[in-house]
């Protein structure tokens, strides 16, 4: 049984590495590695990473500076939006009043004022 997985119940004080104690059931219990530190389990420490190379560097700073000009596009394309949209409801808005204008004019050309007939003459 490894050292890091070692179970301590705390019931019946049986070491185990099971969810529960395989004597009393019980599923309290304490990691021994509470109380013994478990050493590394690694034989040889992991490599150290090699430095990235002056090319790579910069490649990576280009493509990180294309990255900030494209996240002001969004702001620009959402502002220009709401110009487009906010033109197309004033031209909206202009063309229903110049054609309610036009209906006002349509109105009064085909009934035109009646004239006074000869039996209301005095």
């Amino acid at each position: 049984m490894q050292l890091h997985v070692a179970r301590l119940c705390l019931d019946c004080q049986e070491v185990h590495d099971s969810q529960t104690c395989p004597i009393c059931s019980s599923e309290s219990f304490a990691y021994i590695s509470r109380w013994i530190p478990a050493p590394e389990r690694r034989m040889t420490p992991r490599p150290a990473e090699p430095a990235p190379q002056a090319a790579q560097a910069e490649m990576y700073r280009q493509l990180l500076a294309s990255d900030r000009s494209d996240r002001a596009s969004p702001a620009t394309s959402r502002w220009l939006k709401r110009g487009v949209f906010g033109l197309a409801a004033v031209s909206a808005a202009a063309w229903a009043l110049k054609r309610k204008a036009a209906g006002d004019d349509d109105e009064a050309s085909a009934h035109p004022p009646k004239a006074p007939s000869e039996s209301t003459l005095p």
